[in-house]
């Protein structure tokens, strides 16, 4: 078996059609056949045999594509919303000529005002850019001119200060509470009046300090006190006795004798001593020696002196 044989057996398939046929037949299959677009075989297998076909030839159009364009009832179908009749489109046309014309009046009526679109560009003096009219430009300026006061009223305190607490800063620049210091010197002006007024109590004597405590007794035994005291009153009565008086003649014969005590409840020094400016006599304690500078005792001198010559200068006078 040769070789043509042998690939003509394996690999060939036999034509079912004749192998010749007339001109007319082949037309005739050809249009039954309808429109055949083959691509170009790229690897070069052609076995229909199609490869050396003449490119200029009649091309052939299937009889439903001829049918289709003969056809008077449109194959196209309607998607969505069906097709308005002849009334329903008279009525929305006639609803768009209304809103047109209430449009048209409307902008006939704000001609006085004019506006412009506010994201158009604006320039520093507060009017769009752009070819406008002079009322539209004045209606912009008044526009930016009522804005600015507005908020100059607004903002009025925040701007000017007005209202706001004064900040303070120490010399590293850090800001000190004000509350914080005002509470310190606060806290600490009171302790300087506590510390003056325990430094002025301290100076006090014994006498002074029985004198300001028995006051204030007297002013709350006052709380209960009628307003007016009469003759017949024996406490005001007993206190009046009880004082001492040193041109008091009298003053022997009471009967009621004092113990001797002090004001601040310690006994006194019986004996004589030197007088002195306040008054005050020597604890129960002293020995006798005056172990002063002098001053009182040149002080009494002094006033003494002073009043002997007042008495003298008069005496003069009254003798020429």
């Amino acid at each position: 078996m040769s070789l043509a044989d042998y690939l003509a057996k394996n690999y060939l398939t036999p034509d079912s059609k004749p192998e010749r046929k007339s001109k007319k037949r082949k037309r005739k299959d050809g249009a039954s056949s309808g429109l055949i677009i083959a691509d170009d075989d790229a690897l070069g297998w052609d076995t229909k045999g199609t490869a050396n076909a003449d490119d200029d030839g009649p091309l052939t159009v299937n009889a439903a594509s001829a049918e289709f364009r003969k056809a008077k009832k449109s194959a196209w179908q309607t998607v969505g919303a069906p097709t308005p009749s002849s009334t329903d489109q008279a009525a929305a046309d006639a609803i768009l000529t209304s809103a047109a014309a209430e449009s048209k009046a409307r902008a006939l009526a704000d001609e006085d005002a004019p506006t412009l679109d506010d994201a158009a560009m604006k320039m520093e003096s507060g009017a769009h850019a752009g070819l406008q009219t002079a009322d539209q430009v004045t209606a912009q300026l008044n526009r930016k001119k009522a804005e600015e006061r507005r908020r100059f009223l607004e903002d009025d305190d925040e701007h000017s200060g007005k209202g706001r607490e004064t900040i303070y800063r120490d010399a590293s620049g850090r800001i000190i509470n004000v509350q914080m210091k005002r509470a310190e010197a606060r806290r600490k002006a009171e302790e300087e009046a506590k510390k003056a007024a325990d430094e002025l109590e301290a100076q006090k004597g014994d006498v002074q300090r029985a004198e300001k405590e028995r006051r204030k007794e007297k002013l709350e035994e006052a709380k209960f006190m009628p307003v007016a005291r009469y003759a017949d009153d024996m406490e005001l009565n007993e206190e009046l006795k009880e004082r001492e008086r040193w041109n008091d003649p009298a003053a022997e014969f009471l009967e009621k004798k004092k113990t001797g005590k002090s004001i601040s409840g310690k006994p006194l020094y019986k004996g004589p001593a030197a007088p002195n400016r306040y008054g005050i006599r020597p604890g129960h304690r002293w020995d006798g020696v005056d172990r002063g500078n002098g001053f009182e005792k040149e002080y009494f001198a002094a006033r003494n002196r002073r009043e002997n010559l007042k008495n003298l200068d008069y005496a003069w006078q009254m003798d020429e």
